[in-house]
């Protein structure tokens, strides 16, 4: 194997190799955000999900006040709120999967993050990463879980990347 490249390394977090995380471990990310215009309509726009929940104020519905932000968009946000500390180090995202929409969010609402380590494993080809599967949890103002999702990454390990 050639010797790689630790230059960039020096740039992130000292947290976040794969070494740093346990199966069961939980992480409370130290961001939230609120979903303003950009976020709720924008790419409900761009997606031409054309449900008028997302994009007319004034229509009726039974879920909310006002408009429903794209349940794509909160697990956009969520996975974007966890990344500094789960794939901060990751070499390449390998898959996303059982998202679950469980409560609408909507214009103004703030989203906190959570995640949790659901597995963690040996890469078969692969000496200078491993695989984590993490579990997301995106959680309203009003401690409502509004989602969760899984992400697996390929995460580099500390003794093949850091700079010694």
């Amino acid at each position: 194997m050639a010797p790689i490249n630790t230059s960039f390394s020096r740039l992130l977090g000292t947290h976040g190799w794969y070494e740093d995380f346990a199966v069961g471990q939980k992480i409370e990310h130290a961001r939230a955000s609120t979903v303003d215009e950009l976020e709720g309509s924008f790419i409900a726009k761009q997606a031409m999900n054309t449900a008028q929940g997302h994009w007319n104020e004034h229509s009726p519905n039974p879920l909310v006040s006002g408009r429903l932000v794209f349940g794509l968009a909160t697990a956009s946000l969520v996975l974007g709120l966890s990344a500094q500390d789960t794939m901060e180090h990751a070499v390449s995202e390998l898959s996303y999967g059982r998202f679950r929409f469980l409560a609408p969010v909507q214009h103004m609402d703030t989203v906190r993050a959570y995640s949790e380590v659901l597995d963690k494993r040996a890469h078969p080809e692969r000496a200078d990463a491993g695989v984590v599967v993490f579990k997301h949890y995106g959680v309203r103002q009003d401690e409502v879980v509004v989602f969760e999702g899984e992400r697996t990454g390929l995460i580099k390990k500390h003794a093949h990347w850091s700079e010694f």
